[in-house]
């Protein structure tokens, strides 16, 4: 291996799907970062490789924490892009690539990552992001997908057409593996937009329910959705004696069932949806 990449222990795993979830990008809803809590609580793993966060990791930008006691620095903790190793419900074995976003040598860093692919016979690359989308809360999350080929984009779903949007390096690996014969998809929640800023459990539980499906692992969700529905409540409770904002969800609902990309009716930009209900939300009593 590179200079890059440090093996710590060797594993020998079978046939393991490989999940990638790297903070950096964009996450809306904090899905993805919910969503990897909730893999980590049920999969035991151990971290068996490290990657050289002084050739990989803007320290200015991602600051080590430093613990102080009684005013003495007792010790630093600094940020690591880590792979780990572990195994599902059902016995599924499972890499975990977690960390922060590489912040330089991007091409370096996937070469890196084919290469430990290869190394441990990965059948399948998946990446877990959320963005925010002109969709209501009042309907279940859909998914998109990244994929390396269209076979993998037609098992997760995606946003049909042509598309130049930038990427953050999850897409970056897919299509690096991809290109080396090992198969790759993104799975993406569409969150709605006026809600892109607060923790939105039900993307999350639609990531691990799709990661499941598409990787074949056994996985529990029950937890995400019973916090999603308990946020739905409050979220329904919140708008509605706001005429204002259950007539824009109901066009969204109207523009979401009719499974159409636009509709000729007057919707707000997502900025200002988010906007009028972060005011909204802010003139609540027990808010």
């Amino acid at each position: 291996m590179s200079p890059l990449v440090t093996i710590e222990r060797d594993i020998a795993p079978r046939a393991p799907a490989l999940v990638i979830s790297l903070d950096g990008w964009i996450d809306a809803g904090g899905a993805a970062a919910l969503a990897r809590a909730a893999l980590v609580d049920q999969i035991t793993s151990r971290r068996f490789a490290t990657f050289d966060g002084d050739e990989l990791i803007d320290y200015r930008a991602r600051r080590p924490t430093m613990e102080l006691v009684d005013g003495v620095i007792a010790g630093m903790r600094w940020p690591e892009i880590e792979l780990r190793a572990g195994v599902d419900r059902g016995g599924n074995d499972v890499l975990l690539l977690v960390g922060p976003e590489p912040d330089m040598r991007w091409r370096e860093f996937s070469e890196e990552i084919v290469s430990l692919a290869q190394r441990y016979d990965v059948r399948l690359v998946v990446g877990l992001g959320a963005f925010p989308a002109p969709v209501p809360h009042t309907r279940a999350v859909r998914l998109a997908s990244t994929a390396s080929d269209i076979a993998l984009a037609a098992k997760v779903g995606f946003v049909g057409g042509t598309l130049e949007v930038p990427s953050g390096i999850q897409g970056v690996l897919e299509r690096a593996c991809g290109d080396a014969g090992v198969p790759a998809v993104g799975i993406w929640a569409r969150v709605p937009h006026y809600l892109a800023a607060t923790p939105y459990p039900a993307a999350a539980a639609s990531l691990i329910d799709g990661l499941a499906t598409a990787a074949g692992l056994s996985l529990n969700s029950g937890d995400l959705h019973a916090e999603a529905a308990a946020a739905r409540s409050r979220i329904d409770e919140l708008v509605a004696n706001s005429t204002e904002h259950l007539s824009l969800i109901g066009q969204l609902e109207v523009q979401v069932d009719s499974d159409e990309p636009t509709l000729n009716v007057s919707l707000p930009s997502g900025d200002e949806l988010a906007a009028e209900l972060e005011r909204f939300l802010r003139e609540q009593p027990d808010n």
